[in-house]
């Protein structure tokens, strides 16, 4: 019976030929789209390479200050001090790391000056973050303690400044101050890891930065399981209640959130608070209940919406074929086909045409993410279609071919066998 339906479909789309590439061409456009977001979306949330430990590190990007009254708010990143003093002992970590956030800076090389972007980092960082070491090494922490003037350039960036994919011992200078290059990394593509050019957190001119509670800084706190997610949530909410503003009188009390990447763009999406978005209440402390099901939820609700509009119009152009095709239907039906046999025959052909457009796509989404990777309109850009993207390209694929093929399937399956011969429906 199969092997029948498949031949019956070869030959139909045999014989209508526009109608098939039409099909196709709408199929093959929205999937591009979709596996693209998709590939694009999974290496945000769930990247592999430098930050393939994220599954369990959190990331503690923003405190918030107020007054016992409420009546003065600041927010704004952490200070190295909060770091240092309140978060690095803290315990139930395996480590904590500090690095600053992007600072824009330049360096002059050969008269001629180039723009790049900087990060200070510790030697934790390093260990929470798995680069790809290409030549030379990375700043460790008798490098961070005694202060050294060196740096880690990004690949692309050696090669810009230097011409050189190892310019080991070679000096830039940036910010009035003069670094020797002592290692060169991958070029990474990721919200704790994207930088041109990496220093060691105590390269600083002056020594402020040590005393302030606020800055540029963010922490990463990583995990021995991310079993332990949940209890240093639960820890960096209770030191953010223990934090000492003396100094600054306008402030008394603090509040610091320990996030994945996917809860962090939750809480940017609700206002940094901890919302409940079932029941909508504020919650002190903690992660944002549901704040990965949220985006989750949000995405595939945006993909849906999407996909429905190209559906719609794949339906009529269906049920154009299909009414064509009417006089066939009668014939099978005055021999004794079912409607469902004849329903099943028109959703598989629908569905063998999404399969070769998913086909087609996969090809084509392919090259895109490999045109975004070389043109560079996103920097140091690294991703793939891995198994998880072809999943899910598969499963929309499907769910695309049902749902643009079962209403005009049921709608022509269902004809009068005397109308269908007259070629009426």
């Amino acid at each position: 019976m199969l092997k029948n339906y498949l031949l019956t479909a070869w030959n139909v789309f045999q014989r209508r030929k526009l109608f098939t590439a039409i099909n196709l061409a709408c199929i093959v456009l929205t999937l591009v789209v979709l596996l693209v977001v998709t590939a694009l979306l999974q290496e945000a949330f769930y990247p592999s390479g430098v930050e393939h430990r994220s599954n369990r590190f959190l990331q503690v990007h923003m405190m918030e200050a107020t007054n016992e009254k409420g009546t003065a708010i600041s927010r704004s990143p952490l200070g190295y001090r909060v770091i240092d003093k309140y978060l690095k002992p803290m315990p139930g970590v395996e480590m904590v790391a500090t690095v600053s956030g992007i600072e824009p800076t330049a360096v002059i090389m050969n008269g001629a000056s180039t723009e790049l972007n900087m990060r200070h980092a510790d030697a934790e960082y390093w260990r929470v973050m798995d680069f790809k070491v290409l030549a030379g090494r990375v700043p460790n922490e008798d490098d961070v303690a005694q202060g050294r003037m060196v740096a880690v350039l990004a690949r692309s960036m050696a090669l810009k400044l230097f011409g050189d994919p190892a310019p080991l011992n070679r000096k830039l200078e940036t910010g009035g101050q003069t670094f020797t290059v002592i290692g060169v990394v991958q070029d990474a593509m990721h919200l704790n890891a994207y930088a041109d050019i990496w220093v060691p957190v105590t390269a600083y001119p002056n020594t402020d930065f040590r005393h302030r509670m606020t800055g540029n800084f963010f922490a990463l706190l990583l995990a021995r399981s991310p079993d332990d997610l949940p209890a240093i949530r639960a820890e960096v909410h209770r030191i953010a209640g223990k934090m000492d503003f003396a100094g600054d009188p306008e402030f008394t009390k603090g509040e610091m959130w320990a996030d994945s990447k996917i809860d962090m763009f939750a809480r940017t999406l609700t206002g940094s608070k901890d919302i409940n978005p079932d029941t909508g209440v504020v919650i002190p402390g903690g992660k944002i209940i549901g704040g990965a099901n949220l985006v989750l939820g949000g995405v595939m609700i945006l993909m849906l919406l999407f996909m429905l509009l190209p559906a719609l119009n794949l339906v009529n152009l269906n049920v154009g074929r299909i009414m064509e095709r009417s006089t066939e239907i009668g014939v099978r039906k005055a021999f004794g086909a079912s409607n469902n046999q004849l329903a099943a025959q028109l959703v598989l052909e629908n569905v063998l045409l999404c399969l070769a457009g998913g086909a087609i796509a996969l090809v084509l989404a392919a090259g895109v993410l490999w045109w975004m990777e070389a043109a560079g309109p996103i920097p140091y850009l690294k991703v793939g279609l891995n198994l998880a993207v072809f999943g899910w390209g598969l499963l929309i694929t499907v769910v695309f071919g049902v749902l643009s093929g079962v209403v005009p399937a049921m709608k022509m399956s269902r004809l009068d066998p005397v109308h269908a011969l007259k070629g009426a429906a």
